[in-house]
């Protein structure tokens, strides 16, 4: 057998052996000789277990920003990262074409609001011209009736008073159209102002820039994304929990997240905001969504664990400190009634400045921290 395929061999059968026993002891020249700094009591205690669903910090509205109408991009004014509130300037288009076609639809509105005024002015005049034709037209027939006016006078008065009714009923006609002429030309004058507007893009609600997909001169269409803005209130993880858990995961319930970006500051308070009732098929797994608090430094795309409690279970805890590392093996120095001795031990999570030791050690034990030179060597 060579060197290393022994060595390799006497790890794991220690290992096997860590499995089976807990009161496995590393041979020692120099147990006896051991002098620790100080002692302590193996703690056997109840300590709650978690199953740490990872998941990817998102956040919770992703707004894509589009260009209305078509133009060359003039100015980009944002950069990812920026912060805008409603109303703030994002992206201006070149103006030029649409301020052209502004300027056209308002001179369009002139015409149309003079050709109005001169349709009154001459509705006005047949008007008065309608109101003397109808008078004379009276008097002639009361003339007539006298014996004092030929029929000859009344019917040219009569036919005096219907041409003045014809041109008033045109007159009329005249400015109902360049009412209407005047209507529409307002209508492309708006439709002119709404398309001069859309060359310059605002912020609609307050956010972030998350990304940026467009520079000065590039062509900008409706239907091409120019921006993507975070205009959620909050942050939050999304996280992937297998269909075994998913019963003890609840819309509201406050669950621990650890963000792995943010150091070592303490464990987060997240709310489930919502759960996709739909299993991946190909994970077995539902996709959680919790509510994160704003805390400075956190952003979408972080790495974190949604961590859900499984209850309590039963562990022994010892100062890390205690714990040596011989190669791949870990020891603690454990007194018996035969003196100082090195136990070999499995070593699981860290709560704190203990360790929790998962074999080798039964509890109650007496550990030694610190030790000699001599018993070191």
């Amino acid at each position: 057998m060579k060197p290393k395929t022994a060595h390799i061999f006497i790890i794991v059968t220690m290992l096997l052996f860590l499995g089976c026993s807990s009161e496995t002891t590393a041979p020692s020249r120099s147990g006896n000789q051991y002098n620790p700094e100080q002692t302590v009591q193996a703690e056997r205690t109840m300590i709650a277990r978690f199953h740490e669903a990872v998941g990817t910090v998102q956040a919770r509205t992703d707004t894509r920003v589009e260009a209305q109408v078509t133009g060359r991009v003039s100015k980009v004014l944002v950069r990812p990262g920026d912060k805008v509130s409603p109303g703030d300037e994002l992206i201006v288009l070149d103006s030029r074409a649409s301020q052209t076609r502004l300027e056209r639809a308002r001179q369009a509105q002139q015409t149309a609001t003079s050709m109005q005024a001169q349709a009154r002015d001459f509705l006005d005049a047949a008007k008065a011209e309608f109101d003397k034709s109808k008078s004379t037209y009276r008097r002639m027939s009361q003339l007539h009736e006298q014996k004092v006016v030929t029929a000859e006078e009344v019917e040219k008065a009569e036919s005096a008073y219907l041409q003045a009714k014809a041109r008033l009923s045109q007159a009329q006609e005249g400015v109902a159209a360049a009412k209407a002429r005047v209507g529409e030309a307002e209508k492309v004058v708006q439709e002119a102002e709404i398309g001069l507007g859309y060359t310059t893009i605002i912020a609609q609600e307050s956010g972030e820039v998350a990304r940026r997909m467009v520079e000065p001169g590039d062509l900008a269409f409706p239907g091409k994304e120019l921006l993507t803005l975070q205009t959620g209130a909050s942050l939050r993880l999304e996280a992937m929990v297998r269909e075994s858990l998913i019963g003890k995961v609840r819309h509201g319930d406050t669950f621990d997240v650890i963000i792995a970006a943010l150091g070592e500051s303490p464990s987060i308070q997240a709310v489930v905001d919502e759960i996709e009732p739909l299993a991946d098929p190909v994970t077995r797994s539902f996709l959680v969504k919790a509510r994160l608090p704003e805390i400075p430094g956190l952003y979408p795309g972080m790495f974190g664990r949604l961590r859900i409690p499984l209850g309590e279970h039963e562990t022994v805890l010892v100062p890390t400190e205690a714990i040596r590392r011989v190669g791949q093996l870990d020891t603690v120095m454990v007194k018996s009634h035969r003196g100082w001795h090195s136990t070999y031990v499995r070593a699981g999570d860290i709560y704190g400045e203990k360790t929790e030791i998962l074999a080798g050690l039964e509890g109650d034990e007496t550990i030694g921290i610190g030790h000699s030179e001599e018993a070191a060597q």
